[in-house]
């Protein structure tokens, strides 16, 4: 199976409030793309709540969150994928991904992770990207298994537990 051409769309701050909000019809009169009902779904709103208030609160982190996984030859939203934020004063981005449950298993989170890799390598701030992965994700764990990640401790975080922490130098990979 070869790997999906996709891009990460990112999404403007009214797009990510209608997507919070869980107003799909709203999101898409404003989205660049099309828009799925998982995308306004339970799975996917936390993460447009926090993107969002970051777009307000953070306007510098606006081109760097979270954005729409298109497909570029079947023109379909694949799932969602961006960075948590801009780099931080070390340089480390970190990374998110989630595709929609009805087109898993055909590539996307890998090219979601290729894409998120080449954007961190072509900013010069950027040094090291970061993956956190439950350990009960065994998909995004082998996943993760397959790029010069290392692990470097793990966390709690209030939404999805426990989390696996792994780094990896942008130039490597």
């Amino acid at each position: 199976m070869s790997t999906p051409r996709i891009r990460i769309v990112q999404l403007d701050g009214a797009t990510l409030q209608a997507l919070a909000d869980q107003d799909l019809e709203a999101a898409r009169r404003t989205s660049p793309v099309g828009l799925t009902p998982w995308l306004a779904g339970p799975e996917c709103v936390s993460t447009w709540r926090l993107r969002a208030v970051q777009a307000v609160e953070s306007p510098q982190d606006l081109p760097w969150v979270t954005g729409v996984i298109w497909d570029e030859d079947d023109g379909v939203a694949a799932g969602k994928a961006g960075f948590h934020g801009a780099p931080d004063v070390d340089g480390m981005v970190e990374l998110g991904y989630a595709v929609d449950p009805d087109l898993r298993r055909r590539g996307y989170a890998r090219a979601a992770l290729e894409a998120m890799l080449e954007r961190a390598r072509r900013e010069p701030d950027v040094k090291v990207l970061r993956a956190t992965v439950s350990p009960a994700n065994t998909a995004s764990l082998a996943l993760i298994h397959q790029y010069a990640f290392l692990e470097t401790g793990e966390q709690w975080d209030d939404e999805d537990g426990l989390e696996i922490i792994y780094e990896m130098p942008v130039d490597q990979g």
